[in-house]
């Protein structure tokens, strides 16, 4: 979403910075931006398809490559099902144009139920809260940060992601803008890069956001009647929650979270004091035990202050391409959660995917529809989802494996083919998702700079080969997937321009693809404005949707959680995206990041010191790391960095190889999920620590 400015010598990129006449991010770019001239000239990314044979990968063309997966797959589903083809889809493919229009269309083609993503290892709470309580999981309220005085921050790091689930440039200059003029409150375990940015930082156990948030409510009804505002004629539920607030023991929330009664009393006064307010909260808070409860409260807090929908507070885009309701698709509710279910655990489908904490044992497991063959579109599963050792070893199992990827990765590397996808710089780019999540609205339309170098395809034109194939070897006619084929990115984005809230509803003098082209630096469309009852495809907003006041009635009557536990979370650095960019040298150069972050208290406990190799132990696997000895962290928590753990064989990244680490997710236990939705719980996670022997 930052503007850049790329510099080319004979079609090459030799440098990238910040574009000052960017209406949103006015010159800001972080590290990883400036990374992308490295990515685009990696000798060692992918630029031809590869075939897996007895004696490694081979290079194949593409004819040949998507006419044997086709046949492979369509042989496969014959045999055994629909259900035996899976997908795993990555986070990056959110951030590209071509796989936002054209993924779909492929997924549709598999008929699979088996699909997976990077979704229940993330934001999940998030979506299904959007889903129940206001219609549409992608309806995800965002802290309007440039006029807002009052920001509290709950297990997020924005200081180092630059915005999660909230687009936001220079985000760190907009966090201290409102710690000048108000207060930041940030609560998290450690004391992150954005806690030194704030007024106020309260560590929290991990694990425990959810008490807190039901702490809060309570404290905050008990000051006073809820302060709906305008939503108050469209709101059902409240006098239910109001009821399950008063049930909530705020000693009983103190002694779970060490967050004590007067501190919550004084944050509910606030926010109901202060005129623009939001309460945001992020992974931290999401990938743990009561994730679900999380995203339902942070809306039902943010609604009962008045700050839902409010300039200041939590407020929804008005993005000019509208992923919510693209042209031609019903304006519907979409109050969906569990339509179907995992085979062997039985874990809900949400948004048409299954969680992917289940993805082992659905390879495992015999039986009918046990996965044997999978695609993988833009995701390393290995390092990113629990167990990722157990994965490693299931993923030799299949009898297919495709992987469309920039590199052949610690999960590619299993492939039977890896098929290379454009690099950012030679694929033009209209950002559908993180518009819809800004904190102001624009429009940006970023052609393609860079010449392609080798034989890459972009992902929809390899998504819509395979689904031709696919198609056509079941007999059926293939037009309308030529029809989607000519009218390309570019003729797809145009229509949703022109059907927009700023397109032909505005005149002919609306905005349109050509329009956007004639302003490279972007177009600044305005800030947040009160859409929500607009945007909403429901007529009400539901404040006690059945599953989360069950849910948070089993919380409160359950016996309180065993304290004095050694729990594990996880952390970002803001020169590491994932695994993604870690064979990039400027980014991974320096002293190893990926170390395990133990307090003083623990680390004289345990007979460590900064520098010496710990065992850390979980129900499911041990690492041995670095440990770094530093007070940022609270008593009783360790932190190890996501996305680390090269030390695979057969991968093509030789700078990550020599920075390997090690992955958190060979601790994380794919058995233990969040009730609700079976979101990942990647933080809270039972450790046991010592020397390494």
């Amino acid at each position: 979403m930052c503007g850049i400015r790329v510099t080319l010598e004979n079609g090459r990129p030799t440098g990238v910075r910040g574009d000052p006449d960017d209406p949103f991010s006015q010159g800001h770019i972080c590290p990883k931006a400036t990374a992308m001239v490295d990515l685009q000239n990696d000798p060692d990314r992918l630029r031809h398809p590869l075939k897996k044979t007895d004696h490694g990968f081979v290079r194949v063309g593409w004819e040949e490559a998507l006419d044997e997966i086709a046949d492979r797959t369509h042989a496969i589903q014959e045999a055994h099902g629909r259900d035996s083809i899976a997908a795993y889809l990555g986070n990056p493919n959110a951030h590209n144009t071509s796989s936002m229009l054209y993924g779909p269309t492929f997924l549709r083609t598999l008929r699979t139920r088996n699909k997976f993503s990077a979704t229940s290892l993330d934001q999940l709470p998030h979506m299904v809260a959007s889903s129940l309580m206001l219609g549409h999981e992608l309806l995800l309220p965002v802290p309007d940060l440039d006029r807002a005085d009052l920001l509290f921050i709950i297990g997020g790091n924005p200081a180092v992601s630059n915005g999660s689930i909230m687009t936001a440039p220079n985000v760190k200059r907009r966090i201290s803008a409102i710690a000048e003029r108000g207060t930041v409150v940030v609560i998290d375990p450690r004391r992150t890069e954005t806690a030194r940015l704030a007024t106020q930082h309260a560590p929290i156990r991990p694990g425990t956001d959810a008490w807190l948030l039901l702490g809060l409510l309570r404290a905050i009804l008990d000051e006073g009647p809820p302060q709906l505002h305008h939503l108050a004629p469209h709101v059902e539920g409240l006098d239910a929650v109001a009821a399950l607030a008063q049930t909530v023991d705020l000693d009983r929330v103190a002694r779970q979270t060490t967050i004590d009664v007067d501190t919550l009393r004084n944050w509910a006064r606030m926010l109901r004091n202060t005129e623009r307010a939001a309460v945001y909260a992020r992974l931290g808070a999401c990938a743990q035990p009561q994730g679900g409860l999380v995203g339902w409260l942070l809306l039902v807090v943010n609604a009962v202050t008045g700050h839902l929908d409010r300039p200041g507070g939590l407020m929804v885009t008005d993005p000019a391409a509208d992923v919510l309701f693209p042209p031609g698709t019903p304006r519907k509710s979409r109050r969906k959660l569990g339509r179907w279910h995992s085979r062997v655990r039985e874990l809900p489908e949400f948004g048409g995917e299954l969680p992917t904490s289940t993805l082992v044992e659905e390879i495992l497991t015999p039986g009918e529809g046990q996965i044997r063959g999978l695609f993988v579109w833009a995701g390393n599963p290995v390092l990113s989802a629990p167990n990722g050792r157990a994965l490693d070893q299931a993923l030799d199992t299949l009898d297919l494996c495709v992987s469309v990827d920039l590199y052949v990765n610690e999960t590619g590397r299993h492939a039977d083919f890896v098929l290379p996808a454009l690099p950012p710089l030679s694929r033009d780019h209209y950002d559908l998702v993180f518009n819809a999540l800004a904190i102001r609205n624009t429009a940006k339309f970023v052609p393609a700079v860079v010449p392609v170098d080798g034989e890459e395809r972009s992902d929809g034109a390899i998504g819509l080969g395979l689904a031709e194939r696919l198609t056509a070897r079941r007999g059926e006619p293939t037009w309308r997937l030529r029809m989607s084929r000519w009218l390309g990115v570019r003729g797809q984005l145009e229509a949703m321009l022109r059907l927009g809230p700023y397109g032909l509803r505005k005149g002919f003098g609306g905005l349109s693809l050509a329009a956007l082209k004639k302003q490279p630096h972007g177009i600044d469309l305005g800030p947040l404005r009160s859409s929500l009852l607009e945007r909403m495809p429901r007529e009400t907003l539901d404040l006690a949707p059945k599953p989360f006041m069950e849910g948070a009635q089993a919380l409160i009557e359950a016996p309180d959680a065993a304290l004095g536990e050694t729990l594990l979370i996880g952390r970002r650095h803001l020169r590491s995206n994932n695994s993604w960019l870690h064979n990039q040298t400027r980014l991974v150069k320096g002293k190893s990041r990926c170390t395990l972050l133990v307090h003083p208290d623990d680390a004289k406990r345990w007979g460590l010191a900064t520098d010496d190799l710990a065992a850390v132990t979980s129900a499911v696997g041990e690492v041995q790391v670095p440990v770094e000895v530093s007070d940022e962290i609270m008593p009783g928590v360790v932190s190890l960095p996501h996305g680390w753990g090269h030390d695979r064989p057969g991968v093509t990244w030789s700078v990550a190889e020599a920075h390997a680490g090690v992955s958190v997710n060979d601790l994380t236990d794919p058995a233990h999920v969040e009730p609700l939705a079976g979101n990942a719980v990647l933080n809270g996670v039972p450790v046991t620590v010592s020397a390494a022997g």
